[in-house]
């Protein structure tokens, strides 16, 4: 099974497609009467229409899945979005600023939409182990690989300092890295 579509409540469907599409998210084709969006790389939607939910709108929370935390916010601010300063987890609770360690899973900021629904953005770049299956591993945006990019060479730099050579099988140490990371199994050192 796998997660199709999140329904949001919303008072005006009009104002909600809108904000959204701000957002960059890609309208979906639908029955009449139901709109879907679904943000870049995700495989799950999220509908709105006058008839999909009782629920109070504004009463939806969801969490959005980001790797670079710092250039999501820049970039909703960017389309006019009122969004958190960012924060982390700390031992005694919510502490301002980015994780210092850059955790995943840690650093966090949240917006709402015009209607109140919350969504919590959350900075992940290595996976949970078995969050993630290493036979479905892939990247959601051109973005998002070359951010993966970014982090193998940075520790590749380091693997290559501790062999005291240079690696002449870094693609396969790339690779290896990379799905050790959106796996969440252990990293090649």
């Amino acid at each position: 099974m796998k997660l199709e579509v999140v329904v949001l409540p919303v008072a005006d469907v009009d104002r909600a497609k809108e904000f959204y599409g701000r957002l960059g998210w890609r309208v979906d084709r639908t029955p009449p009467g139901v709109v879907q969006l679904t943000p870049h790389g995700s495989a799950c939607s999220v509908q709105f229409g006058p008839s999909l939910t009782s629920a109070a709108p504004g009463s939806g929370k969801e969490y959005l899945v980001v790797d670079d935390l710092e250039a999501t916010r820049e970039a909703l601010v960017a389309a006019g979005v009122e969004v958190s300063p960012i924060f982390h987890l700390g031992p005694h609770g919510p502490v301002e600023g980015v994780d210092p360690a850059r955790r995943s899973y840690f650093s966090r900021a949240t917006f709402s939409d015009p209607d109140g629904n919350v969504w919590l953005l959350q900075e992940i770049t290595t996976r949970l182990p078995g969050r993630v299956e290493a036979t479905e591993t892939g990247f959601a945006s051109t973005a998002d690989l070359e951010s993966a990019l970014v982090r193998a060479a940075r520790a590749h730099g380091e693997h290559e300092k501790r062999i005291g050579q240079r690696d002449e099988e870094w693609p396969k140490w790339y690779a290896a890295y990379m799905v050790a990371e959106a796996t969440g199994t252990d990293l090649p050192t």
